[in-house]
């Protein structure tokens, strides 16, 4: 992997799959069970660069599923790439670079999903969907998410953006519901998008201001356990204040029905999240140095937070996206924007001991 450059912060020294690293655990009732202690964070995998910034992953079959470079900047650079790696050493097995961007203009992966047949199914900011067999097999999926206009600068009726400026569609995070539609956050045109079963136009799904930003708004996405809510993170709403929130699980949601699941302060940047077995929440914490994992209970209550304490991106450094393996470990994607452009070696993907199981998501079955 060739020699690894010291961190200007004092990052500490590490071995692929065999380190332990300091952490913090503030607990309220989160046992601390298993064979390893809970909150124990090791490094599985260096996401090399290209891609770096690594956003999306995916567990199956003992294998890790990484997507990337989710960043701005990439015009004029190489494809974007979705990497395996074995679950068991880290091991880089195979990287798959994305055919069809103009790699003249932006371009970028953010998060994936997988179908019952283990398709890959990448968010890709020019492509919109595209899904990709595991024997390197692409196919484009879904038509590219549009360019909506501010609400008030077209005739009404027109589909357009609540936000109260111009952006491009900057699609982030996908999860699939039972029937095969796939839900999409659109981070900064306060978006969710929906993508009908077998690909096609992506259909406006909800809107609200609340969602909106001046950076990155709705991110993170998942369903709850009971399939009756789709839970989203907004990352800095237009007040620079960041929630998880809920709408239920229907056809067309109301604004009225947008609730608050957990608000976030201090800073604290939530990204993506994943559910437990055990009904908790996880939620990165993507607040460059102030890192780490926020855990919540089913009634919005944070019950621990796993973070850094001797080095301030280390080992948690912005994580984007968390899967679990199954066998106790939540995997995260250190993201690591405000840092790996300076240090590439930032760019991980982390084993993080949670004595928990995920929630099995949705992996439907598409012709």
């Amino acid at each position: 992997m060739g020699e690894r450059r010291r961190s200007n912060v004092g990052r500490l020294p590490w071995l692929v799959g065999a380190i332990a690293v300091s952490f913090t655990v503030m607990s309220a009732g989160v046992a601390d069970a298993g064979p390893r202690p809970f909150g124990d964070a090791r490094i599985l995998a260096q996401v090399p660069t290209p891609p770096g910034f690594p956003e999306g992953i995916a567990y199956t079959n003992n294998l890790v599923l990484v997507s990337g470079p989710a960043t701005f900047g990439t015009a004029g650079g190489p494809p974007s790439q979705v990497l395996m790696f074995s679950a068991t050493n880290g091991l880089l097995l195979k990287a798959f670079p994305t055919k069809g961007e103009n790699l003249a203009l932006e371009h970028a992966n953010s998060s994936i999903a997988l179908d019952r047949l283990n398709r890959v199914y990448v968010l890709n900011t020019q492509l919109g969907i595209y899904r990709l067999s595991l024997n390197g097999k692409q196919e484009q999926y879904s038509t590219p998410f549009p360019d909506l206009k501010p609400c008030g600068t077209v005739p009404p009726g027109t589909p357009c953006s609540p936000t109260p400026f111009d952006a491009p569609p900057l699609p982030n995070d996908i999860v699939f519901d039972a029937a095969g539609n796939a839900y999409v956050t659109d981070s900064t045109q306060a978006t969710i998008w929906i993508v009908p079963p077998g690909g096609g136009q992506p259909q406006i799904w909800f809107q609200d201001i609340r969602l909106a930003s001046t950076s990155i708004g709705v991110n993170g996405i998942r369903l709850n356990p009971a399939r009756t809510k789709v839970f989203v993170t907004v990352t800095a709403d237009l007040d620079g204040r960041a929630f998880v929130y809920t709408l239920p699980l229907v056809a067309h949601p109301s604004a009225a029905q947008l609730k608050v699941f957990h608000e976030y302060t201090n800073g604290d940047a939530p990204d993506g999240i994943a559910f437990g077995r055990s009904g908790r929440l996880y939620v990165t914490i993507a607040t460059p140095f102030a890192s780490g994992v926020s855990i919540l209970s089913p009634k919005g209550i944070e019950v621990a937070r796993l973070a850094n304490t001797t080095n301030p991106i280390y080992p948690y450094d912005s994580p984007a996206n968390a899967a679990f393996d199954g066998k106790g470990s939540m995997l995260l994607t250190n993201h690591a924007f405000a840092t790996g452009g300076a240090d590439p070696d930032q760019f991980t993907v982390l084993d993080v001991w949670v004595n928990d199981t995920g929630d099995p998501l949705e992996k439907p079955l598409i012709i």
